[in-house]
């Protein structure tokens, strides 16, 4: 099973790359050096347990890097070699530890839901796209505070699920693959529902890291052949990331970030509450258009 996982990674992120280097050429996108190092930063912390996407979308929207339209797109571009890159490293060290239907089954799932959740992200108005990066935030605020303070669940020794649980999770994943389209990671919501079904949750991080980094592969190509990133910011989070995440996980590999992911709370919200501000805006003007009277 593992090998029947390994092998579509492998290609998908030839095509990735393959897609990703004639994209930059043709339109001459050198890597950004800050998209290098925010790549670099937000996937060493990623590795660890404290999570990409929130930080990364906070810090875009916060420095005015990109447009509001284009930060999912471009973040999940970006984070996707890191995010491959660690589920080959978890396939190798936990996934022979999975139940293969329920790994196999939760990564397809992840897949089918981002390649289908793509254009409709794609066609979404601006404000509705600012909206829900704004939740998505604020959810991954909640997440890190209530792991600081030791609320989130603890999950139990699992290795498989019942089949009613199993086809819940299995649906659930293709929700959470649709949601990356709009910046919304799937590693906390599949870690706190693999948790609360009793799971072990280092067994979580295979079906994680396996279903982002396929899923990433299929939604970014449609969305660089479709131009809907900045490349640029794309090139430098991607080159940044690999190698934080090599060494996060085999040098590193673990150190106290209590303090740290309270610092990130604090920054998600204020970007949360300034996206939220750039909807309402947005919003308003729509309708002041709509109601306008012709002339």
């Amino acid at each position: 099973m593992l090998i029947a996982l390994l092998v579509p990674l492998g290609l998908a992120a030839a095509l990735y790359v393959g897609t990703l280097i004639r994209a930059a050429a043709k339109r001459h996108a050198a890597p950004l050096p800050e998209g290098i190092a925010l790549g670099a930063v937000t996937n060493f912390f990623d590795t660890l347990g404290i999570g990409s996407f929130a930080p990364t979308m906070a810090w875009l929207k916060f420095r005015k890097l990109t447009s509001d339209r284009l930060i999912p797109s471009t973040m999940l571009v970006g984070h996707t070699p890191p995010a491959m890159a660690q589920a080959i490293i978890f396939l190798i060290l936990l996934g022979v530890f999975v139940d293969p239907v329920l790994l196999a089954g939760c990564v397809i799932a992840v897949l089918m839901g981002a390649l289908l959740g793509a254009p409709v992200a794609m066609k979404s108005r601006v404000w509705v796209v600012q909206t829900v990066v704004a939740f998505a935030l604020i959810l991954a605020g909640v997440l890190y505070a209530m792991t600081n303070l030791h609320l989130m669940p603890h999950g139990g020794t699992a290795t498989s699920l019942p089949l009613p649980l199993m086809i819940t999770a299995i649906i659930a994943n293709f929700i959470f693959g649709a949601l990356l389209n709009f910046g919304i990671g799937n590693y906390a919501p599949t870690l706190v529902m693999f948790s609360l079904m009793g799971m072990d949750p280092h067994l979580c991080f295979p079906i994680m890291a396996a279903g982002a980094g396929l899923a990433g592969a299929g939604a970014s190509v449609r969305y660089i052949n479709m131009g809907e990133i900045d490349l640029r910011m794309t090139t430098g989070i991607a080159l940044g990331g690999i190698p934080a995440v090599l060494i996060a996980a085999f040098v590193v590999k673990n150190m106290p970030v209590d303090m740290l992911r309270w610092l990130v709370i604090v920054v998600v919200l204020y970007a949360a509450i300034v996206m939220l501000r750039s909807a309402y805006t947005g919003r308003r003007a729509e309708l002041a258009g709509a109601v306008a009277p012709a002339g």
